[in-house]
């Protein structure tokens, strides 16, 4: 297995841009992916943690895309604290969540889903957020508005 291909690589590990060929593959994982985790064997015998840390927090419960774009470093920071998502940093962050929305705009169908994710993207390009690398998230950001004309 060749792990600089696998999800959790590319969303965690992986700290520049993440190459074309695999944006694709990705689909809407902005931070790691568990799929190991869901066919491995030994996970038959994992018991459910019982420490609040482990918890689902409520601003990662089920959040779409738009609002997580929407989020800037202060929000990013506030609402990662203590978790392990705070590591791989904003910029990376942002770069994630825009290869999920350029894969959302390549699939979905809603058309007012679609412009609002064209819409936000667009908006980042006019006014990228503080503490972010531009360079390296308005590569991707570039990208997912290439796939709203690839579906």
């Amino acid at each position: 297995m060749d792990a600089r291909r696998c999800i959790s690589y590319l969303t965690i590990e992986q700290g520049g841009p993440i190459p074309l060929e695999l944006r694709p593959l990705m689909g809407n994982r902005i931070y790691g992916c568990d799929d190991c985790q869901l066919i491995c064997p030994w996970n038959k015998f994992a018991r459910r943690a019982v420490l609040p840390d482990f918890d689902v927090r409520p601003a990662l419960a089920n959040p779409d895309l738009l609002q997580l774009w929407s989020w800037d470093e202060a929000t990013f920071l506030r609402l990662t604290e203590g978790s392990p998502i705070r590591r791989i940093g904003f910029s990376s962050w942002q770069r994630n969540i825009a290869v999920a929305m350029g894969n959302a705009l390549r699939a979905e169908r809603d058309a007012a889903t679609r412009q609002a994710l064209r819409g936000a993207l667009s908006n980042w390009l006019s006014q990228p957020p503080a503490g972010v690398d531009v360079p390296l998230v308005g590569e991707h950001v570039q990208w997912a508005l290439a796939q709203a004309g690839a579906s």
